[in-house]
């Protein structure tokens, strides 16, 4: 008999713990390293990463997300060095590791919860039009928390940085860099010359597959869009997703580089829990001498010897260099910051902005994530036996991408404008206890058109439409010196009303793909819930589509740009091809901050290699 649970799933696994832990003597004296082997280590052993200033260090590192922990890794391999990675948040847990939790994570306080400012044009079905931001707050950064989509992007992002003056950083010079990262297990691209299979970070085939998804592949394909790695050759047409797990466990950047090398390098001290407040800076030599930071109720001045280096992601490292006088001229002196050097900080901020949606209802059962449909077995299997093929190792439901052209496309024929994420379920999935809450979805919205799947326990799937080049640019700023204040973010979405007609075009070809035969074998239709708000227009008229854009605007945190790279001649641009922040010594930025235009690809496979990229810059400079 098959025993299925009807209770939260958090509290799900939970129990399952508990009942793992009840059982027979044997299972009860697993030990440390067979439940490291199950990547389950840290239940039982949470490392201690106090490591608290003591004099000065070679390096200092703000901030442990992919491109913090990929840099602190890389520069503490030389013994000579000394590393100083400094975290404001705390360490991984079980939760973080459990791939279909990922929606969760973003209610903890691994998330920063930053939120936008009230946007005019986008998120109308948030609660006051704020857009949640959600980026991580720990070890691993926003790898500990986000859906570990794999996706590296297109040839044509990467010349058209080097092509901006931005030398070194064209597709042929930073591949090296992501294959140096990555340890792949895909089926089939065991050969291909686009993945590698010896570096830190795991990326694999998700084992876990519903019905939906080999029927959606099955039909974008019968609607002409060819099977493709989107990490190889090309990147147009439908794959599989290829994630960031290892054996069907999240592979954070923390698990990945920091955690295998910690125990063996003396030389990588480590502090969590700690805020910094600014850059320390000599200011007749414009140099970066140290940090200051507030650990428990201390404070302390920590002091680099040769580079202070922030990858604190595309909203801290802007705030640290504006609270360090380095920033918008008129900002800093509205707020009363002394100006150390004048630079565009925060200026720019581009986005992805998505869809929730359409989602489709089929005549399927038991495909689609709810957390009712977790079993006892699924939970013993994944934990004890270590299976990578349970519903648990579903990274948050996604299953498949598909790479497009818009009709309305300016770009090369081989240069994606829109980007379908296959989920197999919706809001709905997880009881209105996480994502809606997560996403900051108005109560209405959740009650009126996914309360009824819930309830009816109904098969579906959503196609999320993203789209990848948007005309609409956004910024961040300080309205005040208190380093314990969100800055102000206005990503100003959907300013530009072309975003919201590519997002229509990618909605229609959703809706035709759902037409082919495979998906139609499952008896396949639109929901046609209107969405509150757009009740006035016909449903499924290209207006109405508009006002569903509109209200149902959903990012997936990929902002980059508000420390934008680029030459000294860039009036735009905040640090050097190098990294190195114009017109001061000894300070850098690396992570997606530097990122000039937004990218043809989520953002976290990008933030690794400019990790493993800045370590070689690094130690061109000081060897």
């Amino acid at each position: 008999m098959m025993i299925r649970l009807s209770i939260p799933l958090g509290q799900v696994l939970l129990l399952a713990l508990a009942f793992a832990a009840a059982t027979t003597k044997r299972q009860q004296q697993l030990n440390v390293e067979q439940l490291r082997q199950l990547g389950l280590g840290n239940i039982i052993n949470l490392p201690n990463y106090t490591d608290l200033p003591r004099g000065s260090y070679d390096f200092i590192v703000v901030g442990a997300g992919a491109a913090g922990c990929t840099l602190a890794a890389r520069l503490s391999e030389n013994p000579n060095w000394t590393v100083y990675l400094i975290e404001a948040g705390g360490v991984e847990n079980l939760m973080h590791l459990i791939p279909v939790l990922a929606p969760m994570l973003q209610l903890t306080a691994s998330n920063w919860n930053y939120k936008s400012q009230p946007q005019r044009h986008a998120c109308r079905g948030m609660n006051n039009h704020e857009c949640a931001l959600p980026r991580g707050k720990g070890l691993g950064g926003t790898s500990s928390i986000n859906f570990m989509i794999y996706n590296r992007g297109n040839r044509r992002d990467f010349d058209s940085w080097a092509e901006r003056g931005n030398h070194g950083w064209s597709y042929d010079e930073v591949l090296p860099y992501f294959l140096r990262s990555e340890s792949a297990h895909l089926q089939g691209l065991e050969h291909s010359p686009y993945h590698n299979h010896s570096g830190p970070l795991s990326v694999e085939d998700v084992r876990f597959r519903s019905s939906l998804a080999h029927a959606y592949v099955r039909a974008a394909q019968q609607a002409g869009h060819s099977r493709t790695d989107y990490n190889g050759e090309s990147q147009l047409g439908v794959s599989y997703v290829q994630a960031n797990t290892l054996k069907g466990r999240r592979h954070s950047a923390f698990s990945a580089y920091i955690e295998p090398v910690r125990p063996l390098r003396k030389n990588l001290h480590i502090l969590t829990m700690a805020r910094v407040t600014r850059v320390l800076i000599d200011e007749s030599t414009k140099s970066a001498i140290g940090v200051e930071l507030l650990h428990g109720r201390r404070r302390f001045e920590v002091r680099a010897r040769k580079e202070v280096i922030l990858s604190a992601g595309a909203f801290n490292s802007p705030q640290l260099l504006m609270l360090s006088g380095i920033g918008p001229e008129d900002n800093l002196r509205a707020i009363g910051l002394p100006v150390v050097q004048a630079l565009p900080v925060g200026k720019l901020l581009y986005d992805h902005m998505c869809h929730f949606g359409p989602t489709f209802v089929t005549n399927t059962t038991g495909q689609t994530t709810f957390p009712t449909r977790v079993t006892l077995s699924d939970i013993l299997s994944f934990y004890l036996a270590g299976n990578p093929a349970t519903r648990l190792s579903s990274i948050g439901g996604v299953e498949a991408l598909t790479f497009l052209k818009s009709p309305r496309s300016r770009r090369p024929s081989d240069w994606p404008d829109l980007e379908f994420i296959f989920v197999a379920g919706s809001l709905a999935s997880d009881e209105g206890t996480a994502l809606k809450l997560g996403a900051n979805f108005k109560d209405e919205i959740y009650d009126t058109l996914y309360r009824p799947l819930q309830l009816a326990s109904q098969d579906h799937f959503t196609l999320l439409v993203m789209q990848f080049d948007p005309k609409s640019v956004g910024r961040l700023w300080l309205h005040n010196r208190n380093p314990f204040t969100w800055p102000k973010i206005d990503p100003n979405y959907f300013r530009n009303e072309e975003d919201v007609e590519y997002l229509l075009d990618g909605i229609k070809e959703a809706i035709r793909i759902t037409q082919m035969p495979a998906l139609q074998a499952l008896g396949t239709r639109l929901l046609d819930r209107p969405v509150p708000g757009c009740e006035h227009k016909l449903f499924g008229s290209d207006d109405y589509w508009r006002c569903s854009i509109r209200t149902m605007s959903y990012t997936l945190h990929h902002q980059v740009a508000t420390c934008r790279m680029g030459p000294a001649s860039d009036p735009t641009a905040v640090v050097s091809p190098e990294l190195k922040v114009h017109g001061m010594r000894k300070l850098r930025v690396v992570d997606t901050s530097v990122i000039p235009l937004p990218p043809t690809a989520h953002t976290n496979a990008a933030a690794f290699m400019i990790g493993e990229k800045a370590a070689d810059l690094i130690r061109g400079d000081w060897l």
